[in-house]
């Protein structure tokens, strides 16, 4: 093994399950001795908090304004000295995130222009960019379906046409950065253990292949 962790992210609309395809992710690696630790985005950091009472309604802002405060807390999440990514990676862990700047891209260009969104996460970008971005696809249909049998409070993002949109901002995004980003998609709509597996494949073969 290297010294350094990586760093995998995953992404996908809400109710896609990359949940519980991060924990798995996360038990298989350190069945295999890869030090392995999970994090999320928003944070629950100084301005993630603030994001999350956004998200569930208990504070309004201006879409403008909750983009800029994902960028900042995105960048509090990767230089944080005390837990920051950077950190970690460099203390030899890899980090598997749930959600980043493909999240910003796809969520927040629904209100916000999307060359802005881009432009103010380059910093982001430049500075940690993932080894592997697993993107759990299904369709808004299955997903408002899982959300509404599984949680009793729908967040602020959480609408059938909404969540039609960001799928397909997802995939715009994907489209415009294919030459800059490793993206991988996979089909959400299978067995919780086939979609795992096919993650534990293609992490193992394209993010630790040269380390092993």
């Amino acid at each position: 093994m290297g010294n350094l962790g990586k760093f995998i992210v995953f992404e996908g609309i809400d109710g896609s399950g990359k949940s519980t395809q991060i924990k798995l992710l996360c038990e298989n690696l350190k069945k295999r001795g890869i030090l392995c630790r999970q994090t999320l985005e928003p944070t629950y950091g100084m301005v993630g908090g603030v994001l999350h009472d956004i998200l569930s309604g208990d504070k309004k802002a201006d879409p403008k304004v909750t983009a800029a405060l994902f960028v900042a807390d995105r960048l509090d999440h990767i230089l944080n000295n005390d837990d920051g990514i950077l950190k970690s990676i460099n203390d030899g862990v890899t980090v598997i995130c749930d959600r980043y700047y493909f999240s910003s891209y796809a969520y927040q260009s629904v209100e916000v222009p999307r060359e802005w969104v881009i432009g103010a996460n380059r910093l982001a970008a430049e500075t940690l960019r993932p080894d592997a971005t697993i993107f759990v696809d299904v369709s808004a249909d299955t997903a408002m379906e899982r959300i509404s049998k599984n949680r009793d409070n729908i967040e602020l993002y959480e609408s059938f046409e909404r969540l039609s949109k960001v799928r397909e901002g997802y995939f715009s995004a994907f489209e415009l950065m294919k030459d800059e980003e490793k993206i991988f998609v996979v089909d959400g709509n299978r067995p919780v253990e086939k979609i795992a597996e096919e993650i534990e494949k293609i992490v193992m073969e394209k993010v630790f292949s040269k380390d092993l």
